[in-house]
């Protein structure tokens, strides 16, 4: 395993304020999808889709799809543009489609214009997946250490804190346009002030940064397009497939799965993926001197199995406490996979920008495909309803009520009493 070992060109406080800028970016990215994640419950009544899962479905799969075509085009704008173009648009993107989706449920409660804000959102967020990622790499090689899953642990960062205040908002019966109109406006002004402290470089396609030689755009995108026959490469993104599952699957059914699966509250709901993206966090900050003492292939399979187990405690389900310890469990078992998959993509390379995002492609493929797929399955071969909570609730309610008793009428009351006819 490779580590970053360049000695740092620029300034201290420079390197130190883009690092934090990074970092900004990240968990503003984090904030966008974990607000909608949050709110799905409520955004669900708010439309009036009911308890069927291929509905909502549906509209994740016009969120991820949108996502893994941004995934796509983030190479081209990313030579076109430049990174600081790029991020800032692909943010003010994801703050128009977060107002979408809110006042599409709430106002208007029109299930295209939801869809339409979804497509943005995701659209505008898969380009900046791979924009802040290569920013990464380039902050990590010039400070010299290890920064990636430290970088992926600011992104849990801003799940975390977006599915803290959706539970919050649910809990306060706050309306999900109202929500979402502040998440919306937070992502805008916050993202022009961190843009500012990231320096611009010929290398990455900033306009502004003279390169040496001017690299002509038909060339790049060959170059972005070769890396697709490095098979080292595809390895790599197919490991970051399986983990993006595993994580895409609790991203948007988690919540759901707990308030109808588990019989809980929609605020519930937004904690218990609370507690998930909290575990991913932990996973991640502790990611870097984990894999520098154990190595990326042993922290893989070590992750990977905590994961596989804590997706059977959250199935098998029983006492709530259970179910939280199998959703840490699952959230620390995927907290890894994409950290190391972008900075193996990533690390001693060339063009950063196109394997990162070939990578990405390849993981988000999983993200695209697995929970539609698991909502329609859910309604076809998932039970109408959950026997076993609904069945102790009836019984808890029948031990309640007060036992029958027989009465007998007296006589005179018999004889007076209508014949049936």
């Amino acid at each position: 395993m490779s580590l970053p070992t360049s000695t740092p060109t620029r300034p201290r406080r420079e390197l130190t304020a883009w690092r934090n800028a990074v970092f900004v970016i990240f968990i503003l990215s984090g904030l966008a999808m974990a607000t909608w994640v949050a709110r799905i419950p409520g955004v669900r009544d708010d439309l009036g889709l009911g308890k069927d899962p291929s509905a909502v479905g549906l509209l994740i799969l016009a969120c991820r799809s949108a996502r893994s075509i941004g995934l796509s085009v983030s190479s081209p704008v990313l030579v076109r543009f430049g990174p600081h173009r790029g991020m800032v648009g692909g943010l003010i993107i994801v703050a128009i489609g977060t107002l979408c989706i809110g006042f599409g449920a709430t106002t208007f409660h029109s299930v295209p214009l939801v869809a339409v804000g979804l497509i943005l959102l995701g659209f505008g967020n898969g380009m900046v997946d791979v924009m802040m990622n290569v920013e990464a790499t380039a902050v990590e090689r010039e400070i010299g250490k290890t920064l990636l899953p430290l970088m992926h642990a600011c992104f849990s960062l801003g799940t975390v804190l977006g599915a803290g205040i959706g539970a919050l908002a649910a809990w306060l019966a706050v309306l999900v346009a109202w929500h979402l109109l502040g998440v919306a406006v937070a992502i805008v002004v916050v993202a022009f002030v961190a843009i500012r402290h990231i320096p611009r470089e010929a290398e990455l396609g900033d306009q502004d940064a003279a390169p040496a030689r001017r690299i002509l755009f038909g060339e790049r995108m060959r170059t972005s397009l070769a890396v697709w026959a490095d098979w080292r490469l595809i390895l790599i993104g197919v490991v970051m497939l399986g983990m993006a599952f595993g994580e895409g699957s609790a991203n948007d059914w988690i919540s759901l799965a707990v308030v109808d699966g588990h019989d809980q509250s929609n605020s519930v709901g937004a904690l218990v993926f609370g507690f998930f993206v909290a575990a991913m966090t932990i996973g991640r900050v502790a990611g870097g001197p984990i894999v520098d003492r154990i190595g990326r292939v042993a922290a893989i399979r070590i992750t990977a199995g905590m994961g596989a187990l804590g997706l059977v405690l959250f199935i098998v389900g029983g006492p709530m406490w259970l179910v939280v310890i199998g959703t840490a469990l699952w959230g620390f078992g995927v907290s890894l996979g994409f950290p190391l998959g972008m900075s193996a993509a990533a690390d001693g390379a060339a063009n950063p920008a196109a394997r990162v995002s070939a990578v990405a492609i390849i993981g988000y493929c999983a993200l695209l495909a697995g929970p539609p797929l698991i909502g329609f399955l859910g309604q076809h071969f998932a039970p109408a309803e959950r026997p076993v909570p609904r069945a102790r609730a009836a019984g808890r309610r029948a031990s309640r009520r007060p036992p029958l008793r027989l009465v007998v009428a007296p006589a005179a009351a018999r004889e007076n009493a209508p014949e049936a006819v």
